[in-house]
């Protein structure tokens, strides 16, 4: 089975983030990036169903400039076998991503689509959506994983997403409301990871080096790319009030009361 999965560059969210002062974005100079750490859930679910199902073909795709590269080696240390990184510069949208992957499924059919459930930068949660939905295919999003006796080391081997004995469908569990349901798709199906389905490994140093000699294709995004969406502005979050001290419940109660208007 072949299994594409998608890996975003993004701003680490351990960054200081700053805002320009036009306020047209944020400021990018003396950031640092990474892979989407949803993403990097959905490599290594897509590594343990390969794992679990051999011959499979892990394929990471990423979408933007020449440094995201970088987030596809990632995928690659990881154990992903090939890269495909669509070059593009400049803002893409969610629906202009999900219609680029969606050239990139009907070029490499893949048997499933893993993607993180949403992009730390601006937490759209629609792109694996949009992508079901022109593809034509079944979709679950929010995977995660029942709780189970294992120990830490059997569970840190298999996949939480369930291949059917044909490899035809797959059930996936989801967390919703009040618990968790499980739904079965027929493949090819996209699915969107969340957090507690698995615990992505680290890479090793033979298996960074093993990377680099592993092909990423280049290619280009082949539609439309005009946003749909504009950013129209970007603010800072207001600066937080400093805390005072108060000399007894009272008074306490009276400024959550009063003041914050809590109680």
């Amino acid at each position: 089975m072949k299994i594409l999965v998608t890996v975003k560059r993004v701003e680490d969210y351990e960054s200081k983030i700053k805002v320009k002062p036009d306020n047209t974005w944020i400021v990018t100079e003396g950031v640092n990036y990474r892979a989407n750490p949803f993403d990097e859930i959905a490599v290594e679910e897509a590594l343990r169903l390969r794992d679990a199902n051999m011959p499979s073909e892990v394929v990471a795709v990423s979408i933007g400039s020449g440094t995201a590269q970088a987030e596809i080696r990632s995928a690659l240390a990881m154990g992903a076998d090939r890269g495909i990184l669509v070059k593009h510069d400049g803002f893409l949208d969610s629906d202009a991503v999900a219609r680029i992957l969606v050239k990139v499924v009907e070029k490499e059919k893949p048997d499933l689509i893993l993607m993180g459930k949403q992009a730390v930068d601006v937490d759209d949660n629609v792109c694996g959506q949009l992508l079901a939905e022109y593809l034509g295919y079944g979709q679950a999003t929010f995977a995660s994983k029942k709780e189970s006796l294992e120990s830490a080391e059997e569970k840190a081997k298999k996949p939480g997403l369930k291949l059917g004995a044909d490899k035809k469908t797959m059930q996936v569990v989801r967390e919703v409301d009040g618990g968790v349901e499980t739904l079965e798709l027929q493949l090819p199906a996209v699915v969107t990871v969340d957090l507690r389905l698995n615990i992505p490994r680290y890479a090793s140093l033979p298996n960074i080096m093993k990377a680099k000699k592993k092909p990423i294709e280049e290619i280009a995004p082949g539609v439309d790319v005009s946003p749909k969406v504009k950013v129209v502005k970007v603010e800072a979050p207001p600066a937080r009030a400093a805390g005072v001290k108060v000399p007894d419940v009272a008074t306490l109660v009276q400024k959550l009361h009063d003041e914050a208007k809590v109680v």
